[in-house]
């Protein structure tokens, strides 16, 4: 250990700004696996197909990626609001779910239909793409805290901008990333000396999301007795807070009070934050939790731990402390909607929360444990940011054997949308969940018959058999135990058209464990068409 000493004291230095400079990259390769051809970044936004019949008409009119069988997600609202913020709009309230209650955080719209000049498929690109920029913006502010001197400094930085509610804001097209920038931004303004234009930023970011005034607590005096002080904040702390009440008096008198669905957002402290433990839990007890049930578990020691930094560790003189302890108290007053499910909206709700504890924690090896456990979720975001899932199959073997000239046809795989989900993947896999007995049909778009080599794997949640059949001849049978089963058919004879396999099982589709509302039976995953030769005589 003594000679490698002088080795990390030589060169681990020199490593620092290679690392953060990778870890962008890193963040910019992750992100452009989104770019679908002719949609642009749209799957970030998360429409739903069974929410498309609402869309407003220049939405419909708008190549643009929606998620098979799904209600969607909150960025579909504030998508088409950006796309023409006139909330008086007709079809804009019946495309929103509680327009009173989106319009509230009217600023990311608002910028994206400025940037787009008007443009309302710009302005939808521009709104699927504003976390992107945003992120990309706070790694360059958190520079300021965590420059690259260190390498605690780096684990630092990079454990704000790979923390979970961040990798999901940018993931979903959210309000709480560039809320994040904003406060940082407001934050570093206070710190250079500059409260006003500081209590304009925080103002302005109100209009970005309402929590967002908490980071107000900035301007309270560091001696609590200061009387002078406290009338500085307060007045400072107008500025934060009256554009948010001006615009939701607007509001109230534009839109009235609608339907509001963030009633839930609340309860009593920490009633909901102990029902999510108990949902938690009871996942575990099925002895089926998987990745998913770790991770929800991750991010609760995460928060929890952050939480009692500011809890446990009080320092009212500090700016910082004053915001981290104030999303503090916001976590414990969090409702069901905010905590339920998997992901959930806890980590991006409290982002702030995690960016005070990274600077506020001391520096040195005994607080490297509670460092861990605060910045645990950046282990896991990454797959928040998983690619999509375009591909259902991979088709290999010379060319003139895959392609039929002049046509430009290719031999491949044919999913029925109404017997599979949608394709999905990771950085390694594809797959589709069936939803029960379902079809593969394979296109030879030659005038010949071809000899190919077919491989897939399949995986169940729970252990059933698995037959797949060419009409009634019986290919492969097994059974599936929620591990993958390597299934190989060597020497597999395709007439010219249409060959039609049927993949049946024993049991019905079940509902996951996972928080997955889709009834699935078993996953074909990484299929893969080899094109071997023609064959000799065609099949009568």
């Amino acid at each position: 250990m003594a000679r490698l000493k002088p080795f990390f004291k030589t060169y681990a230095p020199k490593a620092l700004k290679p690392a953060y400079a990778g870890t962008v990259v890193l963040f910019i390769w992750l992100c452009a696996q989104f770019y679908l051809p002719g949609k642009g970044f749209t799957y970030l936004i998360k429409f739903g197909e069974k929410e498309s019949a609402r869309y407003v008409p220049a939405l419909k009119a708008i190549n643009h990626y929606e998620e098979e069988d799904t209600n969607g997600y909150d960025a579909q609202y504030y998508a088409q609001i950006a796309m023409r913020p006139w909330l008086s709009n007709p079809a804009l309230r019946r495309a929103v779910d509680s327009l009173p209650y989106r319009a509230r955080r009217i600023l990311f719209c608002w910028t994206a239909y400025g940037l787009a000049l008007g443009d309302q498929a710009a302005a939808l690109h521009i709104y699927a793409v504003q976390n992107i920029a945003a992120w990309l913006l706070l790694a360059a502010v958190l520079l300021h805290w965590f420059p690259p001197k260190s390498w605690e400094n780096f684990f630092r930085w990079f454990g704000v901008l790979f923390s979970f509610g961040l990798c999901l804001s940018v993931r979903g097209s959210l309000v709480d990333g560039p809320s994040l920038l904003l406060i940082a931004i407001g934050m570093w303004l206070a710190e250079r000396g500059h409260p006003w234009w500081s209590a304009g930023v925080l103002g302005v970011s109100g209009l970005g999301k309402e929590t967002n005034v908490i980071a107000g607590a900035v301007f309270a005096p560091g001696n609590f007795g200061d009387a002078r002080g406290w009338g500085r904040a307060v007045q400072r702390g107008l500025v934060v807070v009256l554009p948010l009440a001006i615009w939701l008096l607007v509001l109230k008198l534009w839109l009235g009070s609608g339907g509001d669905v963030g009633a839930r957002n609340f309860d009593w402290p920490f009633f909901a934050y102990a029902r999510k433990w108990k949902e938690i839990a009871a996942v575990f007890k099925t002895d089926a939790a998987g990745s998913i049930g770790v991770w929800s578990a991750l991010i609760m020691i995460a928060l929890s731990a952050q939480w009692l930094f500011f809890v446990l560790r009080p320092r009212w003189s500090n700016p910082w402390w004053r915001v981290g302890a104030g999303y503090a108290a916001l976590m414990v007053v969090l409702g069901d909607a905010v905590w339920e499910g998997y992901p959930g909206a806890a980590a991006r709700v409290l982002l702030p929360m995690i960016l005070a504890f990274n600077i506020l924690v001391p520096r040195g090896r005994a607080w490297w444990f509670l460092l861990l456990l605060g910045n645990s979720t950046m282990f896991f975001s990454s797959d928040t940011l998983k690619a999509p899932g375009r591909e259902s199959f991979v088709l290999s073997g010379p060319r003139v054997l895959r392609i039929a000239e002049p046509s430009g046809k290719i031999l491949e795989a044919y999913f029925s949308e109404n017997e599979w989900f949608g394709p999905e993947r990771s950085r390694f896999d594809f797959w589709r969940w069936s939803r029960g007995a379902a079809d593969v049909v394979l296109r030879n778009p030659h005038p010949f018959p071809l000899i190919v080599d077919v491989t897939f794997d399949l995986k169940s949640n729970d252990e059933r058999e698995v037959v797949v059949k060419q009409g009634d001849h019986v290919l492969w049978t097994g059974d599936t135990v929620r591990t993958l089963r390597r299934v190989e058919l060597r020497a597999i004879k395709l007439n010219p058209g249409e060959t039609v396999w049927r993949f049946e099982t024993d049991k019905p589709p079940l509902l996951p464990v996972n928080g997955d509302l889709r009834k699935v039976a078993f996953s074909l995953r990484n299929l893969e068409l080899t094109a071997v030769k023609k064959a000799e005589t065609e099949t009568p």
